[in-house]
């Protein structure tokens, strides 16, 4: 059986088929739009009431450590951060040789096209990296980089990192909706 090809089909059909199509047309305004207060969001630098406001340029995002509970509702602009650096940037970088990313460094984009373009990068760079292991390197061990789940093998990552693309996604698109039909 081609384990491979299954696995990166899961995600592969979504993002052609239901998701990226979801983010076409994302404007500035749906992007940093706050369905509630209190929002964590990507903001300027310095307007940020978060605990954490982290970032090495002119926007920064929302953080809390230990996350409050109840967790506070988060924008498509937060959504689409934690993909682009803790979900995808993350993992391409311990696993598939991209560059060194983290939230506290990363510089964080003030538009939604600039978000969909590095989307669309660590998407590409992700994908490429899982159809590239083949079934030896999806039995593999995950590696140091993974801390407490290093004995796990690649696939269980990978399904993992699959779960959250589509549970972020799904989140985004719910967004997009509330946002189409706000003050109906």
């Amino acid at each position: 059986m081609e384990f491979n090809r299954h696995i990166v089909d899961q995600l592969d059909w979504h993002w052609r088929h239901q998701l990226r199509k979801r983010l076409d047309g994302l404007t500035d305004e749906e992007y940093f739009w706050e369905p509630v207060r209190d929002c964590w969001n990507v903001r300027p630098r310095g307007e940020s009431t978060a605990p954490i406001a982290a970032g090495s340029g002119a926007f920064t995002i929302d953080f809390a450590a230990p996350e409050p509970d109840p967790a506070p509702v988060t924008t498509i602009a937060w959504r689409l951060g934690h993909i682009i650096v803790g979900v995808l940037g993350m993992r391409v970088a311990n696993h598939f040789g991209g560059p060194p990313v983290d939230y506290q460094t990363f510089d964080y984009p003030g538009t939604a096209a600039e978000a969909l373009a590095l989307l669309d990068r660590g998407y590409a760079a992700w994908i490429g990296g899982v159809r590239g292991l083949g079934e030896e390197g999806l039995a593999r061990p995950c590696g140091p980089a993974e801390g407490p789940y290093a004995d796990l093998p690649m696939a269980a990552l990978v399904l993992h990192i699959h779960r959250e693309v589509i549970h972020h996604g799904a989140e985004i698109a719910l967004l997009r909706d509330l946002y189409l039909h706000r003050d109906r």
